[in-house]
C-alpha cells in the first residue's frame, strides 16, 4: 500500500487549497448574507453559482466520478485527499465543485445503471450543474435501516397504459426543497409478495412535477434546514404515474443498485468528515491562543493540550483507515472493500463528533452561536452516525464477518 499523493493528486490538491483560501472561505459568510435576502431560502445564492462557475473553470469539477467519460476519472485513492479539503466548508465546497450529495450519488447510479436516454435526460445535465436531484428511499412509517421495510409500491398501471403508479411517504428525501432539483430517484416495492425480499424493490425516475408528487415539507437536522444539500423534505406520492421506460435497471434491482450507491457515498463522507475534524482542530488552536482564563492562555491549560493532541492522533488514524479502504476499493472493488467501508462509516463520525464536540467546549458560547461554523459541522457529522445506515447496522454485519471465520 502506497498512499503517497500522485502527480495528478499533487497538482489538484494544490489548486484545491488555493481555491478555498481564495473564493470559498471568504463566500461563508458572503452565502449567509445573501440567503438572508433571497425570496426563498432554498433558492441559491448568487455566490454559490460565482463559486460553481470558477471551480468549473479551474477543472475542479465532478471530481468524485472515477468514470472517465462523464467524471475527472479520478481513483478513490486520488480522490479522498481532495474530498478532505472540500470537508473544511461542507456547506459551500461541495456543491461548489459538484461534488455534493445526494447529487453524486444519483449520478452514480445514472453512470451505472442508467439506459442512454436516461443518461441524455437527466445525467448529462447533473454533470453539468444545471439541475439539482433528490434520492428518496427513507420512510417514516417504518425502520429503514432495514430497506427490505420499504412499503412504497411501484405498480404496474391496470388500465393498459405502460405506466408505473407510485404509491407512498418518504421524508428526508435529500435535495428535494431546492427549487433547481428536477428529478427525484425513488425506491419502492414492484414485487412486495416476491420470495426474495432483496429482488422486491426497484428504483425508478421521477421528474419533479410529476401529477401526484407532492413535496409537505422541510426536515429539519438538529434544528438545521441543511440548504447546501437542497435541505431534506417529506414527500408524498399519491397515485404519481411515470413512463415504464424511468425503471433504472432492471425489475427487482433497486436493492443491489442501493448497496452499489451507498458505498461510495460512505466513503466520501468519511473523506469529507476528516476535513470537519481538520478544520475544528484549526479553529480549536486559534480560540486556544487567543484567549485567557485564569490567569493564562488556554494554550497553557493541561486539559487543552490532552484535546488537542487526541484530536491530532484520532485524525491520523482514522486518515489511514478511510485511506486503505480507498486503495481496496480500487485494487478489489466495492465488494471486496465492505468490511473496510463498514470500519469507516462506524469509526469516523463517532470520532470526528467527539473532535468537534471538544472544539465547541473550547469556545464556550461561541461554539454553539451562528458565529463559528462549529456547531452545524457537529449537526453535520452527528447525523452521519444515521445517514446510509446507523452505526449499529454495520456493527451487526461487521462482527457477523468477523465472527464467521470462527462459526
Amino acid at each position: 500500500m502506497d498512499f503517497a499523493f500522485d502527480a495528478r493528486t499533487d497538482e489538484l490538491r494544490a489548486k484545491l487549497l488555493a481555491f478555498m483560501d481564495e473564493y470559498v472561505y471568504p463566500a461563508e459568510a458572503v452565502a449567509e448574507e445573501q440567503r438572508a435576502q433571497l425570496a426563498s431560502p432554498w433558492d441559491t445564492p448568487a455566490v454559490v453559482e460565482e463559486l460553481k462557475a470558477e471551480a468549473r473553470r479551474q477543472g475542479l469539477w465532478n471530481l468524485f466520478l472515477p468514470d472517465a467519460e462523464h467524471g475527472a476519472g479520478l481513483t478513490n485513492l486520488q480522490y479522498a485527499p481532495l474530498a478532505e479539503i472540500t470537508g473544511r466548508s461542507p456547506q459551500l465546497a461541495p456543491t461548489a465543485t459538484n461534488c455534493a450529495a445526494p447529487d453524486t450519488g444519483n449520478m452514480e447510479v445514472l453512470a451505472q445503471f442508467g439506459n442512454e436516454q436516461q443518461k441524455k435526460q437527466w445525467l448529462e445535465p447533473l454533470l453539468a450543474g444545471e439541475i439539482r436531484s433528490a434520492f428518496a428511499m427513507t420512510e417514516p412509517e417504518v425502520a429503514s435501516s432495514d430497506a427490505t421495510n420499504i412499503t412504497t409500491h411501484i405498480e404496474r398501471a391496470s388500465d393498459g397504459t405502460d405506466e408505473y403508479v407510485i404509491t407512498g411517504r418518504k421524508w428526508y428525501a435529500s435535495g428535494a426543497m431546492n427549487p433547481d432539483c428536477k428529478i427525484f430517484i425513488v425506491m419502492g416495492k414492484t414485487d412486495p409478495d416476491g420470495a426474495d425480499i432483496r429482488r422486491q424493490q426497484s428504483m425508478v425516475l421521477v421528474p419533479r412535477g410529476t401529477p401526484g408528487v407532492t413535496v409537505r415539507r422541510a426536515m429539519q437536522v438538529f434544528g438545521y434546514e441543511d440548504h447546501s444539500h437542497g435541505g431534506h423534505a417529506e414527500v408524498v406520492f399519491d397515485h404519481a404515474r411515470v413512463p415504464v421506460a424511468n425503471l433504472i435497471g432492471e425489475e427487482g434491482g433497486g436493492f443491489a443498485i442501493a448497496q452499489a450507491r451507498l458505498g461510495p457515498g460512505r466513503i466520501h463522507h468519511c473523506m469529507r468528515l476528516i476535513g470537519m475534524a481538520e478544520r475544528a482542530i484549526e479553529l480549536m488552536c486559534r480560540r486556544a491562543v487567543s484567549r485567557t482564563a485564569f490567569g493564562k492562555p488556554l494554550a497553557q491549560q493541561g486539559v487543552v493540550h490532552n484535546w488537542i493532541a487526541d484530536a491530532r492522533v484520532t485524525v491520523e488514524q482514522l486518515r489511514l483507515l478511510v485511506l486503505r479502504t480507498a486503495w481496496l476499493m480500487d485494487t478489489v472493488g466495492n465488494k471486496g472493500a465492505h468490511a473496510e467501508i463498514q470500519a469507516i462509516k462506524i469509526a469516523t463520525p463517532r470520532a470526528v463528533v467527539d473532535i468537534i464536540d471538544r472544539a465547541i467546549q473550547l469556545h464556550g458560547a461561541g461554539g454553539v452561536s451562528q458565529d463559528f461554523p462549529l456547531a452545524e459541522l457537529y449537526a453535520s457529522a452527528r447525523t452521519l452516525m444515521i445517514a446510509d445506515g446507523p452505526d449499529e447496522v454495520h456493527q451487526r454485519s461487521l462482527a457477523r464477518r468477523e465472527l464467521k471465520k470462527y462459526l
